[in-house]
Formats: structure tokens, sequence, C-alpha cells
């Protein structure tokens, strides 16, 4: 029953996100309301990715806009219900530095056996690469 009860919450939510773009009804409330109501009565917990996607005092979709208002102030999201009124606050994390995510990695230094240009030589170089291009035409 509970694998029935989970797989009801999954496709009641995708209807209330479907919903939501569609028209601005109470459709997406009902959905979200039916799906919390399916979930403590078997006992199944709504899944995380859902849980940020409705007020949990008033059970309203939230579409941002026009049921949330968001605000990002010092690392912290900050959600206010335009219906009812609550606030959930919540901590940001910083973004993890990986290995194989380099735009955000600081620079690495240039080996030591390779010569350092200054920035007047590389504008040098740049200028005779695009002479040499211009007289090719």
């Amino acid at each position: 029953m509970t694998r029935i009860a989970g797989e009801r919450i999954h496709r009641l939510f995708a209807l209330a996100e479907s919903e939501s773009r569609r028209s601005p009804s109470g459709l997406p409330n009902r959905y979200v309301a039916l799906a919390r109501r399916i979930g403590t009565r078997y006992n199944v917990r709504v899944p995380a990715e859902y849980r940020e996607l409705y007020c949990r005092r008033c059970s309203i979709y939230w579409v941002e806009g026009r049921t949330v208002r968001t605000r990002l102030r010092a690392g912290r999201r900050s959600r206010t219900c335009l219906a009812c009124g609550a606030v959930v606050r919540r901590i940001l994390a910083p973004p993890a530095l990986t290995g194989t995510d380099a735009s955000h990695a600081p620079p690495t230094p240039a080996a030591p056996n390779e010569p350092q240009l200054a920035f007047d030589e590389v504008e040098e170089e740049a200028r005779a690469e695009l002479e040499d291009g211009e007289e090719g035409e």
C-alpha cells in the first residue's frame, strides 16, 4: 500500500504542476491537499523535492510571484506564502568546489619553467595575429 500511496503522491504533484501552468485555478491546491492527506493516511512522507513546492500551513501550491514571494539575502532564502502569510526560511549551502567544475576554482599559477608575459607583450602578440589575418584576405 505504501508503494501505491507514494506513486499517487508523485502523480498528484505532477498534476498540480501542469495545472498551475495552464490557469490560476484552485485545482493545484486541491491536488496538494489530497497528496498530503494520502501521505498521512498511509504513513508515507512527502518526498523532499515536493516539500518546498507548497505551504505547510495552508496547503497552497506555490507559484513564484502568484502565491509565494521569494527573497534571497545573506545566504538565506525566505519564502512568504501570499495566501496565509507563513514564512519559511532556509540557509543556502555554499557551492562546493569539485574537481570537475573548474569554472569556480581559483586560477592555477603558471609552471615555473614557463616565462610569464607582461600585459603589453600579450597585447602586441594579439595585434600581430590580427594584422596577419587581415593581410591574408
